[in-house]
């Protein structure tokens, strides 16, 4: 459910981007970076890595306007690919309001795409979620 700050009426959504390594979820976050205008997105914040991987998170605000004088803010993030840092991911999907699964299209990445989903699907339920209501 997202976040409703009445002090400074503003209404804040978290939406993560999971998947397997290297399958795209940084590069869609620059994707809407790089598209979007200077007024609406936040610091597009990225830690390089030699490996090109994300072994913490990306993180992407936007700033979408005002519905009945609420500032509606989107935070966008991604998980790292790799199962073996999964506390990451688990803490990452703390407060989640929606998930986009990004899958590899590589016939290779099949089993590491159904890996991710199967370890999306048990990170959500630790946190009394299912993967069948959560929007995905």
């Amino acid at each position: 459910m997202p976040f409703i700050n009445f002090s400074k009426d503003e209404i804040q959504c978290k939406i993560v981007y999971y998947g397997c390594g290297f399958c795209g979820k940084t590069t869609n976050l620059l994707y809407i970076y790089n598209k979007t205008i200077e007024d609406v997105r936040g610091k597009m914040v990225s830690i390089d890595t030699d490996g090109d991987r994300t072994i913490f998170f990306d993180f992407l605000s936007l700033n979408l306007g005002k519905i009945r004088g609420f500032d509606i803010r989107v935070q966008l993030y991604t998980v790292p690919g790799q199962v073996h840092y999964d506390a990451t991911r688990k803490l990452v999907l703390k407060g989640v309001d929606g998930v986009v699964f990004v899958g590899d299209s590589l016939k290779t990445q099949r089993e590491k795409n159904i890996e991710s989903l199967i370890n999306l699907a048990k990170n959500l339920a630790e946190k009394r979620l299912s993967i069948r209501t959560i929007p995905l």
